[in-house]
């Protein structure tokens, strides 16, 4: 696990571009059309992916600070829940077809989100931070 925080946070410049790409990737995922959604048969896979996202996102947007502190992961969970929320309202907006709005998804990408921030404090403790190089 240090080694996984370590990759994260020791790089400004590597942590901004892989935050960015994985909130392209939640983006791109979240809105293509239903039909070309793999269907998988496994209880609740739905929110499962929901709670994964959107604790990478969180953990990612983490480690783009040089510290960290309650505001700033107070405010990283409150743009989890806002992006997991203004995805389900694209999704409900008719914009792709086979998706809607589901409050649910909301639930999840929140818990998700301070999954993350939770995991990245707990990880910050116990390992510290190195020397971010820009």
């Amino acid at each position: 696990m240090k080694m996984l925080f370590n990759f994260f946070t020791k790089n400004k410049t590597r942590a901004k571009i892989i935050a960015v790409l994985w909130t392209l990737m939640i983006f791109v995922a979240c809105l293509i059309p239903g039909r070309d959604v793999p269907s998988v048969h496994f209880p609740l896979i739905d929110k499962w992916v929901h709670f994964v996202i959107f604790g990478g996102f969180s953990f990612l947007w983490l480690a783009v600070f040089q510290t960290t502190n309650i505001r700033k992961r107070v405010l990283l969970f409150l743009l989890a829940v806002l992006t997991g929320y203004l995805v389900e309202l694209l999704q409900g907006s008719g914009i792709t077809s086979g998706r809607s709005y589901d409050l649910w998804d909301v639930l999840a990408d929140s818990i998700g989100g301070a999954l993350g921030v939770g995991l990245f404090y707990l990880t910050e403790r116990k390992y510290g931070r190195e020397s971010m190089v820009e």
